[in-house]
């Protein structure tokens, strides 16, 4: 093994920001790539030296795999550490950064190779006598065998990318009519993901527990396990909330669970860290669902429950030093919860969004840690996966550790962008969750249709709004009023000056007067409701404020005139005043228009002009942040013009195609 003292970060965002972080504490000399989009990112800023890829597409940028090992020479980088995603399972990238005489920090491309691919690792783990879930693992992919294949497993069953990961090239089908359809999309979406529409398919467990086993081993044969994880709350295959220890986990069921994954990892002759997943069923069964492997994302849990370093271990490795731990030095204390903030929006299925960071304020205090990846001004890129940070909680219990999460989710503030941390919240706050009882259809059974909704603001909340924006304008119109006295500002001759804000929140309409009563108390009332709000200090982007008989604290930014992020009390909306604004513009196109739901390359164009289509019916793909999204009809009617066109890029909004709606 080649001696290192400068490593080269192959990715992007938090996890490029997690590595450094290690790297740099150890001493080691650090080098980043970027894309032209991420510029001015974080991880760009924290490393030694940075190297510039390409263009913002990944497969401009961070997939080419030439670009990465010329960045690592031209900086003199000895080692480069994938993080996870992008190329940090190809197996022909570490073969080229061997070749290259460089260390990568992961397992051998033999062992990548191997657990690459669903259906060899799968042949692999039964040879193994590691238990595996039913199914088609075959090298014939013709159409009419996985169709026949899938009628001989019966529905429900799972279609997989067989080189695949992360969710991307997975479809659950429930009927077999549903069969073919789900074939075509989930090889569409691995070719495009992994650049092989290889496919498996599997009995699907219904309401199993997703549990991962964090297996380490050394270059000299030690190969240990450090606890399982829980990450059963899922949408769309996508972990959203993961935890250590599992919450109905046992010193019995451990040991099982901790011997097949470490069996799994000596089979292929392992080295690294890596993780072995299990679906763990009702009955306490667990079956091999696959290996991952690199970091995962939620490794920052085991850290905190093991109290170890999994990168620092991961470069120790690298360097061909032993891990230095047993099996019986491995001692799990407390609890650990992570959630992953996602910029998308749970409103409209959880699509992801994009746009400026306006302002990001993370959390703090006693057991909290955030792994986040972007900055106040920053640009969220529709080219990349939509996750921006990760927020942790841990405790002496799982109790603990779950309230500290709930506020500490309060306290971020993330405004610019939608993302999902009122969802996240509600999550930990489902009665099922509190109990440890989620399986991955957590999300499907506890939240009903229509409850992932914009909470609507209270009056007091958009009284303090109201404040806060008179009281930011106001501060500039006194910068130039040196004339007037402090005490006379906000009144007239008879009596105080009255202003109005006027705030429409879906069907909610705060039609609001706000009137000074002096030493920055205000009145604030309209026709029904009514409240004193004091703004006791302003600074920043913090108010404190006090509501009636109550004080607050609260974030906000003021981007643009007439609108306004407010953030108290965990609750977070955007007010727009409708007043200053001149009203609102109504928004455009109609039940006939077919939009961009995002930005995205627009696969495929499924209609023409003079097609009659039906409700529901798909009428394009689109590929967005690595996954595809089926556009369909909101109404029955007849394409009246088509504005689209498979290849290209399209942006959120754009209008695609027209649709005289049959009425």
């Amino acid at each position: 093994m080649t001696r290192f003292t400068s490593i080269l970060v192959a990715n992007r965002g938090e996890i490029a920001c997690r590595v450094l972080r290690t790297a740099k504490a150890l001493g080691y000399r650090t080098v980043a790539v970027y894309s032209e989009a991420d510029a001015k990112a974080p991880h760009v800023l924290m490393a030694d030296e940075a190297v510039c890829i390409g263009p913002s597409p990944v497969n401009e940028s961070y997939l080419v795999q030439e670009k990465i090992l010329q960045a690592a020479q031209a900086s003199g980088a000895e080692a480069i550490h994938p993080g996870y995603g992008f190329l940090s399972e190809n197996a022909d990238f570490a073969r080229a950064v061997e070749d290259a005489g460089l260390v990568f920090v992961g397992p051998s491309p033999d062992a990548i190779h191997l657990m690459g691919n669903k259906a060899e690792a799968k042949r692999r783990m039964i040879a193994a006598q590691v238990p595996c879930v039913p199914g088609y693992e075959g090298a014939d992919q013709s159409d009419e065998v996985l169709l026949a294949e899938g009628d001989r497993i019966a529905p429900p069953l799972m279609v997989k990318a067989a080189a695949g990961g992360g969710g991307r090239g997975m479809r659950l089908v429930h009927d077999s009519a549903e069969l073919a359809n789900a074939i075509d999309l989930a090889r569409a979406e691995a070719q495009s993901a992994f650049g092989s529409g290889e496919l498996i398919l599997e009995k699907a467990i219904i309401r199993p527990r997703h549990v991962e086993v964090q297996v380490f081993a050394d270059t000299q044969g030690n190969t240990i396990h450090l606890g399982e994880r829980d990450c059963s709350v899922q949408r769309r295959h996508q972990k959203v909330v993961e935890e250590a220890p599992c919450p109905v986990m046992t010193e019995e069921l451990r040991a099982a669970m901790g011997a097949a994954a470490v069996a799994a990892a000596q089979s292929i002759n392992y080295r690294g860290a890596g993780t072995v997943e299990f679906l763990l069923d009702e009955s306490g069964k667990f079956y091999f669902l696959e290996m991952n492997t690199r970091l995962q994302v939620e490794h920052p849990v085991t850290e905190l429950i093991t109290g170890l370093d999994l990168v620092a271990l991961q470069l120790q490795v690298a360097q061909g030093e032993p891990l230095g731990l047993t099996q019986e030095d491995i001692k799990l204390e407390g609890h650990a919860i992570e959630v992953r903030l996602y910029t998308e929006d749970p409103t409209q299925d959880f699509l992801p969004t994009s746009g400026p960071v306006d302002l990001w304020s993370p959390p703090g205090g006693t057991g909290i840690r955030v792994d986040s990846g972007i900055c106040t001004g920053q640009e969220i890129s529709p080219f990349y996966d939509p996750m921006v940070a990760k927020i942790i909680a841990s405790g002496p219990t799982r109790e603990i550790a779950r309230l500290r999460l709930i506020e500490a989710l309060k306290e971020t503030v993330l405004f610019g962008t939608r993302h999902n941390r009122d969802f996240l919240v509600a999550c930990l706050e489902k009665e099922c969750f509190a109990a440890g009882q989620a399986t991955t259809a957590f999300i499907t059974e506890e939240f009903a249709e229509g409850e992932i909704a914009d909470p609507q603001p209270a009056f007091s909340d958009s009284a303090v709004a109201a404040v806060i924006e008179l009281a930011l304008q106001h501060a500039d119109l006194y910068s130039s009023s040196v004339m007037v006295a402090p005490q006379l500002r906000d009144w007239a001759s008879a009596s105080p000056l009255i202003s109005r804000k006027q705030y429409r929140h879906g069907e909610t309409v705060h039609d609001l007067s706000v009137m000074p009563l002096g030493n920055s108390r205000y009145r604030v009332f309209d026709a029904s409701e009514s409240a004193v709000v004091e703004l006791l200090s302003l600074e920043g982007s913090t108010a404190h404020v006090g509501i009636d008989d109550s004080q607050h604290i609260a974030r906000f930014h003021l981007p643009e005139v007439g609108k306004l992020y407010l953030s108290i009390d965990g609750r977070a909306a955007q007010y727009r005043d409708t007043i200053r604004l001149d009203g609102m513009q109504d928004q455009a196109g109609g039940s006939g228009s077919v939009i961009a739901p995002m930005h995205g390359l627009l696969l495929e164009v499924r209609v023409t002009a003079g097609d009659t289509v039906e409700q529901g019916e798909t009428l394009a793909v689109l590929e967005a942040m690595k996954m595809h999204y089926e556009i369909v009809a909101e109404a029955a009617g007849e394409v009246k013009e088509v504005l689209a066109q498979a290849g290209n890029q399209v942006a959120a909004d754009d209008l695609l195609m027209a649709i005289e709606v049959t009425e």
